[in-house]
């Protein structure tokens, strides 16, 4: 059964090699540029002193950082567009392989030899699962791992590590988007029985999930933090501290937001003045998931990803007993 289901996927396999050295080719050099761009920029030292907490004061210090993050950007922010094509690449495995793998057996009529040869269909589907599973897994681990690497410059110079794209490429989380990738085309294909459907409902189902997850899960995995503080105090946000804003805004001396997804100052003492002036009393707020949470939400995000996993391979293996 092994040499078989090798023998089945050998060319998709040596494809998905060789689109990773590509990958890799291209990752690398850039990678590496990154790297030494930020290190002789001073970027990450620059970063490091601002320490972790929230807001800071308004420093030259501060304002040096956001010079030498502008001018990182300036020459690399065009590349977080690649990221966007990782976000994407775990989908494609559960819509080329995961789809495939059961559905074309179904379609073609294969099963049926295979299952009238002393195979049963629990061992055939094992098999066929446990190798595609622990290639793919194998294969994700080195992609995350780079990924991680490459993109860690620009998070440095961006808004940490718990923001949109940034999150869902670095860790442990490209790894289990992966494999649920795959257990859903699996799952897709031993339900529908057809391969062309069995692709699209992984492809719909994937960006379902994955959006809903991100979207209203995600932000709420643990009770967001709120900070106000003065706009004359001479305080700012910390560049350095990787919060994850999820709102903000200017309160009146009531407590009332008046001015949302906006901030005053750094005001003089007496006022921001004119047209932002909203009276004596205003604070800026910002509600916000702290950048130290970055590996708790890794955690749990993984853990709905590998219950999901599981939940699919569990259904699937149960479809395929009632296959005739």
């Amino acid at each position: 059964m092994i040499w078989l289901t090798w023998r089945q996927y050998r060319r998709q396999a040596l494809f998905t090699l060789g689109a990773l050295g590509v990958l890799a080719a291209i990752m690398v050099p850039t990678g590496l540029a990154m790297h030494a761009k930020a290190d002789s920029l001073g970027l990450p030292a620059c970063r490091a002193a601002l320490g972790a907490a929230s807001t800071i004061a308004q420093t030259e210090a501060v304002a040096r950082c956001g010079t030498l993050g502008h001018q990182f950007q300036q020459q690399f922010g065009s590349l977080t567009l690649v990221a966007v094509l990782f976000v994407v690449l775990p989908v494609l495995v559960g819509v080329f392989f995961g789809a495939p793998l059961v559905a074309r057996e179904i379609e073609q009529g294969t099963h049926r030899l295979v299952w009238t040869q002393g195979v049963s269909r629990r061992h055939w589907a094992l098999v066929k699962f446990g190798l595609l599973g622990g290639i793919t897994t194998v294969l994700a681990v080195g992609y995350a791992l780079g990924v991680s690497w490459w993109f860690e410059p620009l998070v440095s110079a961006s808004t940490g590590r718990l923001a949109y794209v940034s999150f869902d490429v670095q860790g442990i989380v490209p790894v289990v988007y992966t494999l649920f990738a795959l257990a859903l085309g699996v799952f897709a294909g031993a339900w529908f029985r057809k391969v062309l459907p069995a692709m699209g409902i992984a492809l719909a189902g994937y960006v379902a999930v994955r959006a809903a997850i991100e979207i209203f899960a995600r932000p709420r995995y643990l009770p967001p933090q709120s900070l106000t503080f003065s706009p004359t105090g001479g305080q700012t946000p910390n560049p350095a501290s990787g919060d994850w804003v999820l709102a903000q805004g200017v309160r009146n001396a009531a407590g009332e937001l008046v001015l949302p997804d906006a901030q005053l100052g750094p005001c003089p003492p007496g006022g921001c003045g004119g047209a932002g002036d909203v009276g004596p009393g205003a604070t800026n707020w910002l509600q916000f998931q702290p950048g130290d949470r970055f590996w708790v939400f890794q955690g749990i995000e993984a853990g709905i990803f590998a219950v999901l996993t599981a939940a699919l391979v569990f259904f699937a293996l149960r479809r395929l007993r009632t296959i005739a």
